[in-house]
């Protein structure tokens, strides 16, 4: 696997987690567990943009 694609599915992964945690976070009214999931969230998309980035440049 190309290492652009790993880092695209582990940004979707992130994405993916921190979603639930900043969902859990909300619900369970639990502002830490909600930020982190916020954070985790931003990094995620931040790994995909540079798997895209990757590809464009054939790395």
């Amino acid at each position: 696997m190309k290492s652009s694609t790993k880092d695209k599915a582990k940004g979707t992964f992130h994405e993916v987690k921190g979603k639930v945690k900043e969902v859990a976070g909300k619900l369970s009214d639990n502002p830490k567990l909600e930020a982190e999931g916020t954070g985790e969230k931003i990094a995620g998309k931040i790994q995909g943009k540079i798997g895209q980035v990757k590809k464009v440049l054939g790395k």
